[in-house]
């Protein structure tokens, strides 16, 4: 007997939809709670060299075409700088000096950046309700990203006591993990010209392996002790970040990409940020002040509004249009 699974099944659409967020949050979990026992560039590179063969073998299962232009080769190997080195190797060195939650809050903020990168290549309209959220991303990003005492003596207005280390702050995690995200919407903005020349999920599974290829050859070269201290239970937890965290979800991911999800994957990119913050602080015990919490609520209502403004804008423009109709018959009545 062959089992089917009926997409369309109301029980198993929103686990499906979900898998992918809620892998990657647990997995910057995962990577958070061994990163003491190793190096980053080579947790890093572990997480993504062997997930882009098992992205590729499935890609071969499925037909598609391997590239074979330099022009093919010449975007994927930008696109695995970009989207692989950079993105991977910010996210591994910030996690050293952020908890996993505000880390992965920092990183799902590229919807920000993507949507100010879409508007000047592009000449995509952002909209009131993409500005709105812009603002309030940008007011939430301060709040996680700047210390504490900064935010408080400026509101304050003692602008004298505040410490400007411009050092220290981008040692600061969050900051690192900015830099992440500013890596994955460029990342994002690239994908148009990577799919000109080569089939997306090919390109994904080769990226992934030469952008973890480089991150080893950096950790080798730079880092040390990289796996000497790591015990059976690190080893399980990388495991998870590259099987489940990384081959997996991004297999499910094209896979509802290709359903014609998008709508429905955009408005979810707040859960990431949520699974990393709930397991980070079943799991690992981390705590927030009471001004990060603020910043991550803006930022998660930032997420929203920057990936639902044009369903949000065609869902008031109608009834405020009713409404200006009805105030102008009240104000001037038929004679």
């Amino acid at each position: 007997m062959q089992f089917k699974l009926n997409y369309n099944s109301s029980f198993f659409t929103p686990i499906i939809l979900i898998t992918p967020f809620f892998l990657w949050g647990t997995a910057m979990v995962a990577m958070k709670g061994v990163i003491h026992q190793t190096t980053p560039l080579f947790m890093a590179g572990v997480r993504i060299f062997p997930a882009g063969f098992l992205v590729l073998f499935v890609a071969i299962a499925l037909g598609k075409s391997q590239p074979k232009t330099w022009q093919s080769w010449a975007w994927i190997s930008l696109f695995a700088l970009v989207d692989g080195c950079l993105f991977q190797g910010f996210i591994a060195e910030g996690l050293q000096r952020t908890t996993a939650g505000l880390g992965s809050v920092m990183i799902d903020s590229q919807p920000l950046a993507v949507a100010i990168m879409s508007r000047w290549l592009f000449k995509e309209i952002i909209g009131f309700w993409g500005w709105l959220g812009l603002t309030i991303g940008i007011i939430g990003i301060s709040l996680i990203g700047l210390p504490d005492e900064w935010i408080i003596n400026g509101w304050q207005g003692n602008f004298s006591s505040i410490d400007f280390n411009w050092q220290n702050l981008f040692n600061n995690g969050e900051w690192l993990m900015l830099l992440a995200s500013l890596s994955m919407a460029v990342g994002t903005i690239m994908i148009p010209y990577v799919s000109r020349h080569v089939d997306a999920v090919i390109a994904t599974g080769w990226h992934l392996v030469l952008g973890g290829f480089v991150l080893l050859i950096l950790s080798f070269q730079l880092e040390s002790e990289q796996y000497t201290n790591l015990d059976l239970s690190a080893w399980l937890s990388l495991t998870y970040a590259t099987i489940f965290g990384s081959a997996i979800a991004y297999g499910v991911f094209f896979f509802l990409a290709s359903k014609g999800n998008l709508t429905s994957l955009s408005a979810l990119t707040f859960l990431t940020p949520i699974f990393a913050l709930t397991f980070g602080n079943l799991i690992l015990g981390e705590t927030l002040s009471t001004l990060q919490w603020q910043g991550v609520y803006l930022t998660l209502v930032s997420i929203y509004l920057i990936n639902q403004r044009e369903k949000i804008n065609e869902f008031i423009t109608p009834k405020y249009a009713k409404f200006k109709i009805i105030v102008k018959n009240k104000i001037t009545p038929n004679n």
